[in-house]
């Protein structure tokens, strides 16, 4: 219609000196999109960020102030107890009591004190023993003692108690501790021609 304006065409116009030289600093640091990418703009014309939330940290475990320490059952190795001494069998005994049977060694402990005879008597079956010895005579001496002139008493005779030799007393305890049953498997009194009541036989465990 002839009373209505036309919308009028704008015209481009080329930009100046410093246009150009505004718009090159505004692109300088800008990168061209890969073919087909295509990024929202939003209204106020900011790219949309990931809005970074505040760093949680994790909880840790509660921990126990008292460490568990894991029960462990002891192993504890005993020693094998050595062996009891044992009587002699009846010929051998009978043997040794009539002195058909010759000690192959001899130690004479007379005269010496306790503290110096065990270790003596110690030493001396240990090493007689491990020369594969089995039949020594150990000599205590005969004391005070109705049985002193016994020359056939039991072998059990060594514990009545009037006896007054102390290391005759003495020798058959020691012979029944651990570390002299390990050595010695039997005793009994010596025929009277090896010393009778002042002597023992002593039979040693077989190595």
């Amino acid at each position: 219609m002839e009373g209505e304006d036309k919308p009028k065409r704008r015209r481009h116009r080329s930009l100046s000196e410093d246009e150009h030289k505004l718009w090159k600093a505004v692109v300088k640091d800008t990168r061209p999109l890969s073919r087909g990418k295509i990024i929202p703009i939003p209204e106020h014309g900011v790219a949309p960020t990931k809005a970074a939330g505040p760093k949680i940290a994790p909880v840790p475990k509660p921990v126990s102030s008292v460490p568990r320490i894991r029960s462990v059952p002891e192993i504890v190795k005993l020693a094998p107890a050595p062996p009891p001494l044992n009587t002699l069998d009846r010929r051998t005994s009978q043997r040794l009591a009539r002195g058909q049977i010759e000690a192959e060694a001899r130690l004479d402990l007379h005269g010496m004190r306790q503290d110096e005879a065990q270790p003596a008597l110690l030493h001396f079956l240990t090493r007689t023993r491990a020369g594969g010895l089995r039949c020594v005579l150990v000599i205590t001496g005969k004391g005070e003692s109705p049985f002193a002139r016994h020359t056939l008493h039991s072998t059990r005779y060594h514990e009545a108690s009037d006896h007054s030799g102390v290391l005759r007393s003495a020798l058959p305890q020691w012979l029944g501790e651990p570390q002299f049953r390990v050595q010695v498997s039997g005793f009994q009194p010596a025929h009277p021609r090896h010393g009778g009541g002042g002597a023992f036989y002593v039979w040693l465990r077989k190595r």
